[in-house]
């Protein structure tokens, strides 16, 4: 672990790889799991706004989570999150064949929003945890993405690499450049 300005990162963003494969995993992080997408209370907000704009690039049970629970929810621990079909994929999930996207996104890239999806999914594999004074920025293993990681071995791309957009969008450019410096320091 190594502090960065209010974060606390840990060496496993820097040294683990990892490329998302699609065509291996189907998309399964939109689908598996016991929570929706971890949200931050600006990214609630933006959900209402948009919801009449993604809406028409849901599929009807997602329309039907999503209005019978709201655009987000409160998970079990009190976390704002996406809400869930029936406790298992986001409500936000549509398919291109058995591939689970996101139907934010797909908004998104159509130009109907200008919103691509919550950060968290953005970041992914790396999870960030608000704490008080710090934020700490972790890379979340989860045996879904073996083939993620296998892909990202073989391509030679580290984790905080592949979400270079991400982490400059949630921590901005400067951090980036900052974790950059970290990692060439680390490879000596």
């Amino acid at each position: 672990m190594f502090q960065l300005g209010k974060t606390i990162v840990s060496e496993d963003i820097l040294e683990k790889e990892f490329v998302c494969n699609l065509s291996a995993c189907k998309g399964a992080c939109c689908v598996d799991g016991d929570a929706g997408a971890p949200l931050n209370e600006a990214e609630t907000k933006i959900l209402e706004e948009i919801y009449p704009k993604v809406k028409p690039f849901l599929r009807k049970d997602g329309i039907a989570a999503i209005e019978a629970q709201g655009t987000w929810t409160k998970g079990t621990d009190g976390d704002l999150e996406t809400p869930l079909i029936d406790n298992a994929a986001c409500a936000y999930v549509i398919y291109d064949g058995k591939t689970a996207l996101c139907g934010i996104e797909q908004a998104y890239n159509q130009g109907e929003v200008t919103f691509k999806k919550p950060v968290s999914c953005h970041l992914y594999p790396i999870r960030v945890k608000d704490f008080t004074e710090f934020f700490a920025v972790n890379y979340d293993k989860w045996e879904i993405c073996d083939d993620a990681c296998s892909l990202g071995k073989e391509l030679e791309v580290p984790v905080y690499k592949f979400v270079k957009e991400a982490l400059i969008r949630r921590f901005g450019e400067d951090w980036y450049l900052e974790l950059e410096k970290v990692a060439e320091e680390l490879k000596k």
